[in-house]
């Protein structure tokens, strides 16, 4: 019965189709006739309202086969091929719906769990049920067993396991202690837990992850319009042909038979289904593209730009070292400068400030909270700490503020932050963040799927970044770069196509510069950067090359589902020119054609021989 009312215009053809049988088993063929005939014109003339919808919106091909083959058909007298035909045309419709329902699959996952109630204390522990919406930063929810997460919030409770397999493709649970930061969408263990809100809804990491999907799902990639290009000429030649076999051997059937085999379904179905797979089969692997297009650009990318901190390396620096100004009186000492440090850091985005709060409460050191604090993007903090103006970042952008530094030694792998008091140099931090283990396999799958040139484009010193460079494999470093510098270097690259990797929030100018821009967005806000085409879910660099593989694995799919279902097409067509195709045969081998074309582009949803290394690589 769900099939019946999901899919009526199928019903009602084989309903009448059965009575056209039963009519001329009983030697009422003139009736059946006329009745599958009306049928086919009723069919035929509903077709055609949507035939001129699309044509005056100038997309045309399908339906001007179809109507032409409905009506060459019943002029003939191939009433049940003329039943054949609509059938052939509503089955797949049936088909490409059921196809691309599959396709959608794990993007309507996400928004078919998307949580509306949430437990709120009130009262001293009391709990009042209210809807998603109504959470604002700073409330105490409850989660209860297996419950969604509905917002992003921090663990109250002393320990607490999550499933964040919808957030970022990890299949095992992440055990969390207390202050851990709590993705919305991710799913409560076995136990009731307490957690703060950190954000309201709209500004959750789960919400902005739907917001992406649906975007990417409404999308139409250039390749789908291409196909749909196809169309025109593939009309031409099939009524040419057709034509043509009528004029040469004098019977009209013959353009009938090659009217029925033409109806090009499968160039329109094959590339829709396919870039959904691809998108659907990202979201599976905790990636989000933004749209279909950018699966495109990405099987064309023939430059990659990395960023260094967070995106290179594991993003989590430690402190090795504090080291004060020298003289005999220090501006500050050691314990002075890291608190003031981390105090003016408290609130900034960027990962090397996270490392210095760490830093500062792993030594017991109290913390201020700053007030007039400005951040500067990739170069650093001022903020006003306890009444003393703190400058925090890079050599240059505390020079500004204190006059000359002299550069601090570092060795391979180490990174400083400087630091300044009231226009006085204080001291510099010196961070060490490692290389990620999976850098140099990433670089390898990227060479490997055609990318011709690496590079590093970072804001750190010469020589920490040529030491990470190093040990990643990639020979071209550009250091001290700012922001605008960054964009004008990736948009002079060159070959082809280039695509940057870097942190979604301090690298966004330069993300929306590329052709297509990586967010590397594990945790936090940067999952939602508007600068990215594609947002990396889950903290793991291997799936910057899973993406450039779907893409290319999408693309090809896509083109030669369009060319096995053209190549198909045009056969019959000859076939059926020449008289050995019968108008009901015909019907039925199209329908054979157009359902090998949507299971080919069902392929893009898995990864098949080509790319199964891609998710071994990745584990």
């Amino acid at each position: 019965m769900k099939a019946i009312r999901k899919y009526p215009m199928i019903t009602v053809t084989l309903l009448i189709g059965g009575l056209v049988l039963l009519l001329s088993i009983l030697g009422l063929e003139t009736v059946a006739q006329w009745i599958a005939s009306a049928f086919a014109v009723a069919a035929g003339l509903q077709r055609g309202t949507g035939m001129v919808r699309e044509m005056i919106h100038g997309r045309w091909g399908v339906d001007v086969l179809a109507v032409t083959a409905i009506a060459s058909t019943i002029a003939v007298g191939e009433y049940v091929a003329a039943l054949i035909v609509v059938l052939m045309l509503y089955g797949g419709s049936a088909l490409e719906t059921h196809a691309s329902g599959r396709a959608k699959a794990e993007l309507h996952a996400l928004l078919a769990r998307t949580p509306q109630i949430a437990h709120r204390e009130v009262n001293g522990g009391l709990l009042e049920n209210v809807a998603v919406t109504e959470v604002v930063a700073g409330d105490l929810l409850v989660l209860r067993p297996a419950e969604v997460v509905p917002v992003d919030g921090l663990l109250l409770s002393a320990r607490g396991s999550f499933d964040e397999s919808v957030i970022t493709g990890e299949s095992l649970p992440v055990d969390m202690i207390k202050g851990d930061v709590i993705l919305s969408g991710s799913v409560n263990g076995v136990s009731a837990v307490r957690m703060r809100a950190t954000a309201s809804v709209t500004n959750s990491q789960y919400s902005r992850i739907v917001s992406l999907v649906g975007n990417a799902a409404a999308s139409r990639a250039p390749v789908v319009r291409l196909a749909d290009r196809y169309a025109v000429p593939f009309t031409f030649l099939a009524l040419a042909l057709g034509g043509g076999a009528w004029l040469l051997s004098g019977e009209a059937s013959r353009f009938a038979e090659v009217m029925v085999v033409a109806t090009p379904c499968p160039l329109l179905i094959a590339a829709p289904v396919a870039f959904l797979g691809g998108m659907s089969r990202a979201a599976r692997n905790g990636i989000i593209v933004k749209s279909g297009g950018t699966l495109e650009q990405l099987a064309r990318i023939r430059t990659a730009v990395f960023d260094k901190t967070g995106t290179l390396t594991q993003g989590r620096p430690t402190l090795a070292e504090v080291r004060t100004a020298g003289g005999p009186a220090p501006v500050a000492s050691e314990l002075e400068v890291l608190g003031s440090a981390a105090s003016a850091e408290l609130h900034s985005s960027h990962v090397l400030a996270a490392s210095v709060v760490a830093s500062a409460q792993d030594r017991g050191v109290e913390l201020s909270v700053p007030s007039d604090a400005v951040e500067h993007a990739t170069d650093g903090v001022a903020a006003l700490v306890d009444g003393c103006r703190v400058v925090v970042g890079k050599r240059l952008f505390v020079e500004a503020s204190v006059g000359p530094i002299k550069e601090e030694p570092l060795t391979g792998g180490q990174l400083a932050v400087y630091v300044g008091f009231d226009n006085v140099y204080a001291g510099a931090l010196i961070m060490s963040d490692p290389l990620r283990s999976n850098a140099v396999k990433t670089l390898d799958r990227l060479t490997a799927l055609g990318i011709q040139r690496t590079v590093m484009v970072t804001g750190d010193a010469q020589t920490t970044a040529e030491h990470i460079a190093g040990l990643a494999g990639i020979a071209e470093v550009l250091a001290g770069c700012r922001p605008e510098d960054k964009v004008r270097i990736v948009r002079d690259l060159t070959p082809g196509r280039v695509m940057m990797v870097g942190d979604g929030v301090n690298d966004a100018p330069v993300l929306a510069a590329a052709d297509v821009g990586v967010a590397m967005g594990a945790r936090g806000s940067t999952a939602a950067s508007e600068s990215a085409d594609v947002v990396i879910m889950v903290d793991d660099l291997s799936k910057v090359a899973d993406a450039a593989r779907i893409g290319k694995d999408t693309i090809r799919i896509a083109v030669q589902s369009i060319w096995i279902g053209l190549a198909l097409s045009v056969m019959l067509m000859g076939l059926a020119a020449v008289g050995y195709v019968p108008a009901i045969a015909g019907a039925l081998s199209q329908e054979l054609v157009d359902l090998a074309t949507i299971l080919n582009a069902l392929r893009a949803l898995k990864p098949g021989e080509r790319s199964s290394g891609v998710r071994g690589a990745s584990q």
